[in-house]
């Protein structure tokens, strides 16, 4: 069998839990995946757990960092980049440096930039750091992930529909989105909406209250394995979502304040969830 390709995967890591780095780097080793990991930040805990020490990289220490990894011997290895949350405003500026130079050698590199930003509360990053992934990330992915709410504010508009989420997304540029938290179809349910060419896919699954952190990194990861894998895009988005929905689940009716992600490897591989998918009327079908 040919070996995987590497995933290159820039985002915080946190000492206790599974969010950002640990979520996603779990999720594609798992799947088979080597992975080349950096961490933007590093954390005791998520910061929603409580106040705690927060340590970072100084800026040129970090750029040369990604020069390295511009000029290591292995690159012809790594095949995707996937990013997440940044420590600060130059950092985004720094990887697509990194983006663009792997795109060069490797037109077929995929890149997916999760722009990890807010939530409903609004944004929990700097207003320069927010603006550095809107401008400088972007641009470039092959694939975003925002949630509704960064859409909106990546878009500047209110998003209270899904026909306002694809039109907003259309309007944003890359030629593939994947929405979390998007518009439900079904009573007590949430969604994902993925939007490509002129397809638009709706996966929906039972909402679970007062969910544990990492669930976008999760899913972003899982979404990437998937297509990496050669499944088609369907496949993918409801693989991908009956994974974290599976694993979400059990992690609630354990109690636990992190997703356990170490006890529930199988629902990475063989998710057994339910997802109801809809193919929804996608903004440029409604203009022929």
């Amino acid at each position: 069998m040919d070996t995987p390709g590497a995933v290159i995967v820039i985002s915080s890591h946190v000492v206790r839990g599974s969010v950002g780095n640990r979520a996603a780097v779990f999720a594609l080793e798992t799947l088979g995946f080597p992975v080349w990991a950096l961490p933007t930040v590093v954390l005791p805990w998520h910061p929603g757990h409580g106040p705690s020490t927060r340590l970072t990289f100084a800026a040129d220490e970090f750029d040369k960092v990604i020069d390295d990894l511009i000029h290591a011997r292995w690159g012809a290895e790594v095949k995707a980049v996937l990013t997440g949350y940044f420590g600060n405003e130059r950092q985004p500026k720094a990887v697509a440096g990194l983006v663009r130079a792997l795109k060069e050698r490797n037109p077929d590199l995929l890149y997916v930039c999760d722009p990890v930003m807010g939530d409903l509360g609004g944004l929990y990053v700097p207003q320069a750091t927010a603006e550095a992934i809107r401008e400088e990330l972007i641009p470039l992915a092959n694939i975003a992930t925002p949630n509704r709410y960064e859409l909106a504010w990546l878009a500047g508009s209110e998003l209270e529909s899904n026909t306002a989420i694809m039109e907003a997304a259309l309007a944003l540029g890359p030629s593939r989105m994947l929405v979390t938290s998007a518009v439900p179809m079904m009573a007590g349910g949430t969604g994902n909406l993925y939007l490509s060419g002129t397809h638009a896919l709706l996966a929906e699954h039972r909402l679970i209250d007062n969910p544990p952190n990492g669930l976008g990194d999760l899913l972003s990861a899982l979404f990437l394995a998937r297509l990496m894998t050669g499944a088609d895009e369907e496949r993918a988005l409801q693989l991908a979502t009956a994974s974290v929905y599976e694993i979400l689940a059990r992690t609630a009716k354990r109690g636990s304040d992190e997703l356990t992600l170490e006890t529930d490897a199988s629902s990475l591989t063989t998710p057994m969830a339910m997802v109801q998918m809809r193919r929804l009327i996608h903004p440029l079908q409604r203009v022929r």
